[in-house]
């Protein structure tokens, strides 16, 4: 029998093959059980097949309670969806990973494909179910919340919805919020929470028993990277517990920094709104001699907002990322660069990342031992100490070609403004496919999973796929490459600095 490595499927270690899991001529490839840094795991469901065919499943209610109950799917009956050819997925299609490969290359990692089974597990009046959000705010968390509520009761019939006020420690220390299409009707139309976020406050037993005392039995989880470990552990304990109970994640990253999926929401919104902020540097920065328009935008350990809202305006002249090291001084440096585009062109447009450059803050050794409630470190404002660092330096009686150079700066923050829009309707019509994903996923019986778009399908992907590592920009790729080309900035980057980003 074959046995996959850690190589061949990018996941865990002392892989061993069982027979008990054979299906359609796959063999299925189960590792053996081991206590992981941040909980014991169950074994992934990691399926086999020709050609170097990986399907990495999610859990399912059979694999822990083999007599449940099955039900006809109401939408059967849905006289919207009742005209629909083919609404039911099949149970057999997945969704490659990759869609890039080469001829002799192998097939890849598959995930299950998102949407409704011909099957239920619940029957719609035995359904109780809670929505949680947790983390820093993000457009469109308001559509997700309204198109659960809305996807449980009108196509499921569900009567019983209700929010967790304020995050994961709402489960044990505050009252529910009841949830109707009615109460939810108009919420997509504000930014932030109607049901409340908070960060931390994580307590497996407390939530899990709060979960089965007040007999809920479908948790949907709102939330990063941070919030979905989180709800990983909750299903491990639901699961090592035998309830029946789903677990469904649905990623929320304003940062677009969860890896495999295509982009989480909020995203679209967020660069769409930062048009405003650059744009209103760009006004400034050319209204002046010698202006420089200074915008700081969200991008924590990413710098996926800085770069596409850099490449959307046009306007920039240098976009400063953490995956790309700069530096200040000397020759190649972004002192250097700004001297020459103000001699070039009057007045110039930067955005930095909030990540960007915490190497070069002084005491930044420091201040990455501290952290939030979330486990993030906490980083120093690069947007106030860069504008600072600009100022002093054409402060110094230097001379470029006989004559001081003196600048107007402008420093935007639009962080907070960006985070508490409501989503655009690109983000808007996603939420709706996400939370409806995630709905028709928890009445099939899937569990311990969360729900996002790869290569433009919606799939069921297993927790730790998504909490493994973050997305990050590449910066020897085609997309920053486009940017350099656009901003006309210098890379910053040795040959050395090239090849060690290649070799990544």
């Amino acid at each position: 029998m074959e046995v996959l490595k850690k190589s061949e499927i990018s996941r865990g270690s002392n892989m061993m093959a069982s027979t008990s899991n054979l299906s359609n001529g796959f063999l299925s490839i189960c590792p053996s059980s081991s206590k992981g840094d941040y909980y014991e795991e169950s074994s992934p469901k990691i399926v086999a097949g020709d050609e170097g065919y990986v399907f990495e499943d999610v859990p399912h209610f059979l694999d822990y309670i083999p007599k449940a109950s099955t039900y006809r799917n109401p939408l059967q009956d849905n006289p919207a969806y009742a005209v629909v050819k083919q609404y039911f997925v099949d149970p057999n299609d997945t969704v490659a990973q990759k869609v890039v490969v080469h001829k002799n290359s192998p097939r890849g990692i598959h995930f299950r494909r998102a949407g409704p089974s011909q099957r239920v597990y619940f029957e719609s009046d035995d359904v109780h179910a809670c929505i949680v959000t947790c983390g820093g705010l993000c457009p469109g968390l308001n559509t997700v919340i309204r198109e659960i509520v809305c996807g449980l009761c009108h196509m499921y019939g569900v009567k019983r919805v209700v929010g967790i006020d304020g995050g994961y420690r709402g489960f044990y220390s505050r009252n529910t919020i009841p949830l109707n299409p009615k109460v939810v009707n108009n919420i997509h139309k504000r930014g932030g929470t109607i049901i409340g976020t908070s960060r931390g406050g994580h307590d497996t037993k407390k939530i899990v028993d709060c979960i089965q005392d007040r007999g809920i039995n479908q948790v949907y989880i709102i939330g990063g990277d941070g919030t979905q470990k989180g709800a990983a552990v909750i299903f491990e304990e639901i699961r090592r517990r035998g309830l029946k109970v789903a677990v469904a994640g649905i990623p929320k990253t304003i940062d677009n920094d969860i890896p495999v999926i295509d982009k989480s929401f909020g995203f679209d919104s967020a660069v769409e709104e930062a048009q405003r902020a650059i744009n209103a540097a760009h006004v400034e920065a050319e209204s002046t001699e010698n202006g420089i328009g200074l915008v700081k935008l969200m991008g924590r350990n990413s710098g996926f907002i800085a770069m596409y809202a850099t490449l959307a305006s046009r306007d920039v002249d240098c976009c400063l990322i953490p995956e790309s090291p700069f530096y200040l001084e000397g020759k190649g440096g972004l002192f250097e660069y700004i001297e020459k585009r103000l001699k070039e062109n009057g007045h110039m447009v930067i955005v930095v990342a909030e990540g960007a450059g915490q190497e070069l803050l002084s005491g930044s050794s420091k201040s990455t031992d501290q952290r939030d409630a979330s486990g993030n470190n906490l980083l120093q404002d690069v947007g106030i100490w860069l504008s600072h660092k600009i100022k002093d330096h054409f402060a110094k009686q230097k001379k470029i070609g006989q004559q001081k150079m003196t600048i107007n700066l402008k420093y935007i923050d639009p962080t907070y403004m960006i985070r508490a829009i409501p989503g655009n309707a690109s983000d808007n019509v996603y939420c709706t496919l996400l939370a409806q994903s995630a709905v028709h996923g928890a009445m099939a019986g899937h569990t311990g999973f969360t729900v996002a778009s790869v290569n433009g399908r919606h799939a069921y992907i297993p927790f730790h796929c998504i909490t493994e590592k973050q997305n990050k920009v590449v910066i020897t790729d085609r997309m920053w490459a486009r940017l350099l080309s656009s901003t006309h900035q210098p890379s910053f980057l040795s040959q050395t600095d090239v090849a060690k980003n290649i070799d990544k």
